[in-house]
């Protein structure tokens, strides 16, 4: 039954992807706002077609930790479910995204009218410059930067791997960071086909107020962030003790 659901779910998915990037297309002549606009109903739409072929209810919690204008939002990372679930609680989001997928037709399209921040990864550490003044630009216009300060997807329960890039953009910006904890692995795990019915759980956290000295900030952000994680992850196994065994897989 998992399997069939998480095939019917993937067709889904992917044909809801398309068929909303066609119909937007219009709407990408409107400029950012609705581009936004239509990006938020690919999320609400994704959600809905996890809740009801694969069973797996959504809950956020602490969306009242989202403070108005210009924030980082620091979110762990185990699934491709926060690349859109996240944003529908951003009324004008930006993320940093690799420059190749801005040349993907549709999708990347998307990415340019909506002003998302479009990085080259083979420069490394020369990039952080630009990404700097990037969010600098987005901050000044209230926009809220999703990050993930793992830099990439890790599995549910693997040790984690916290860049330090966070702590550069939070130094510079003057503005709060929201953390962001989640169980998502559990349910979607990383490069898996399988998707596992429960209650994935996504937690806005208290957040972390501008001016802290940048190494301080870098460590209470990872400390709250795997904290939060770790316990909603325990929850979810106490509830569906099956999900134990996508532990033991990610370790």
């Amino acid at each position: 039954m998992i399997f069939l659901r998480s095939l019917a779910f993937h067709i889904a998915f992917y044909l809801n992807l398309i068929v909303l990037m066609l119909l937007g297309l219009p709407r990408l002549l409107g400029g950012r706002g609705p581009a936004m606009s239509h990006a938020r109903l690919w999320g609400t739409s994704s959600i809905w077609l996890l809740e009801h072929i694969c069973k797996i209810r959504v809950e956020f919690r602490g969306v009242q930790n989202i403070p108005q204008g210009a924030c980082i939002i620091a979110s762990k990372h185990q699934s491709v479910f926060e690349t859109f679930a996240l944003l529908l609680y951003c009324a004008d989001f930006t993320y940093a995204v690799k420059k190749e997928l801005r040349k993907i037709p549709l999708f990347g399209w998307y990415i340019a009218a909506t002003e998302q921040i479009a990085v080259d990864r083979q420069k490394g550490g020369a990039i952080m410059p630009q990404l700097l003044r990037s969010a600098g630009a987005a901050f000044a216009q209230g926009r809220q930067l999703l990050i993930f300060p793992e830099g990439t997807r890790r599995p549910a329960g693997a040790p984690p791997v916290y860049k330090y890039g966070v702590a550069q953009i939070y130094a510079g910006s003057h503005v709060a960071c929201v953390p962001v904890a989640l169980n998502a692995g559990l349910f979607w795990p990383r490069r898996s086909f399988l998707l596992h019915p429960g209650t994935l759980v996504v937690e806005f956290l208290d957040p972390i107020a501008p001016g802290m000295e940048r190494r301080a900030f870098f460590e209470l952000l990872q400390e709250r962030i795997e904290t939060a994680s770790n316990r909603l992850m325990a929850e979810a196994i106490a509830a569906h003790p099956v999900l134990a065994q996508q532990m033991s897989k990610a370790g």
